[in-house]
């Protein structure tokens, strides 16, 4: 089945790290071509802790998530990353290999959502890529990563997760099992 729907995400998002697994529970990722764009490049590069109003933001989040899915493994982590290197690196193995790049998607969200780990150091994203093949992301994938942000502007919304049906309907945040069912049978 081809990947007709876009599904827009961030790595630091808990919203669409619980859709990632959601549509994953669901059989429905596999249907979805994913495209990584950064809702917040300004985070820093080591992954810095938050404190004060930010780690409040940050555990309310989680809290919102682990309400909205339960059962989703999800743990609070110290801060959020810049997530320009783990999508570029996403980017990169996904133009080689659409189930390896997948692969690398899901370890990233759970290394960073269930382990805290600093998803934007190299030797992270090295170690989550282990065993999937490629490299660095060289001029082509950022030019693609870059087509997504492009794409992702274009739909009029600030926000992730964000699903494009091939018809151009929109399905944005983490919303309920049911809807997610109901949002792809639209256009079966």
């Amino acid at each position: 089945m081809a990947r007709d729907y876009l599904l827009y995400s961030d790595f630091n998002c808990p919203f669409c790290y619980a859709l990632h697994e959601r549509l994953h529970e669901l059989q429905l990722l596999h249907r979805c071509a994913w495209r990584g764009v950064q809702h917040a490049p300004h985070l820093p590069r080591p992954m810095k802790a938050w404190e004060g109003s930010l780690g409040a933001e940050l555990r309310h989040e989680v809290a919102v998530v682990q309400r909205l899915a339960p059962g989703i493994p999800i743990a609070l982590p110290s801060g959020k990353p810049n997530t320009g290197p783990a999508i570029k690196r996403a980017g990169q193995l996904l133009r080689q290999s659409s189930l390896q790049g997948m692969e690398l998607v899901r370890r990233t969200y759970r290394a960073f959502w269930c382990d805290g780990e600093d998803i934007s150091d190299p030797v992270v994203l090295s170690r989550l890529a282990e065993g999937l093949g490629g490299g660095e992301a060289g001029d082509e994938s950022r030019r693609m990563v870059q087509e997504w942000d492009a794409a992702w502007h274009e739909t009029g919304q600030a926000g992730v997760p964000l699903v494009v049906s091939p018809g151009g309907v929109l399905l944005v945040g983490c919303v309920p099992i049911e809807q997610i069912q109901a949002f792809f049978t639209l256009e079966d």
